[in-house]
């Protein structure tokens, strides 16, 4: 067997959850492209933006779900669309998350709560319920999007901080507790990274300098560079690596 064999997961099912751009896609088809059979985690079911067609020309098979993870009867039903599909869950990536961006002076019980309630509670229950299923076949890898604002401070995000921070932590917890069940648990921590999402953010020449200034590599990253690590996180390469957060900021915390 070539050691490059190990980064095939060919006959897994896996969950990604907010697929439908940026990060989540890449991390769809990354995982797509290396064999696996995938369910599409959508805040609007109809709003996958090709991911579904794109999948099924690699020969896969997938599933799109409404899956506000935000919302409890939305994780329930979800699960059990794929306990019907597909029987079983073995790769999950919580992906899903939001930073609405405010000083932390003028952050509303709003913005707290919905910030926690997908970051943080629907990370949570996501996990809960897609672990009941990898626990009764003995097998899971489980990766969690956390972040670089979970070990440095950005000004304007201390809740997305506090959130991304939690994560990372909680990360370790479900390691502990599930190592017993054949699961691993890890997280990816990005920097600054070319999506949807930051595109305006980074439209900004003085931010875009700024951020530049702190990414000791001189370069903002592309949603691949994520995805090519969860691929490794959720493949047979990484079976003795659980309980970690694999750091993917240019050298930004480095410093």
């Amino acid at each position: 067997m070539k050691y490059t064999d190990e980064l095939n997961v060919s006959g897994k099912i896996a969950l990604v959850t907010g697929a439908a751009r940026g990060i989540g896609r890449a991390c769809a088809l990354a995982l797509a492209e290396a064999g696996a059979d995938i369910a599409l985690g959508l805040r609007v079911k109809q709003s996958d933006e090709g991911l579904v067609k794109e999948i099924e020309r690699m020969g896969r098979r997938v599933l799109p779900l409404q899956m506000n993870v935000a919302r409890m009867n939305e994780i329930r039903l979800a699960m059990e669309e794929i306990k019907n599909y597909y029987g079983r869950v073995d790769i999950l990536v919580n992906n899903a998350g939001i930073a609405p961006e405010n000083l932390l002076e003028n952050v509303t019980e709003e913005d707290f709560d919905s910030t926690l309630a997908v970051n943080l509670k629907g990370t949570f229950f996501v996990t809960q319920a897609a672990g009941a299923l990898m626990m009764k076949y003995k097998f899971g890898r489980i990766i969690n999007l956390s972040s670089q604002a979970g070990f440095i401070a950005l000004p304007g995000e201390s809740v997305y901080c506090m959130t991304k921070a939690g994560i990372s932590h909680l990360t370790k917890c479900m390691a502990v507790e599930w190592a017993k069940h054949n699961i691993t648990v890890n997280a990816v921590a990005p920097t600054f990274i070319h999506t949807p999402g930051t595109k305006d953010y980074l439209a900004d020449e003085q931010t875009k300098e700024m951020v530049l200034s702190k990414i000791i590599l001189g370069k903002i990253g592309d949603p691949k560079d994520v995805a090519n690590a969860v691929l490794f996180l959720a493949s047979p390469a990484a079976s003795l690596i659980t309980g970690a957060t694999l750091m993917i900021d240019g050298g930004w915390t480095a410093v």
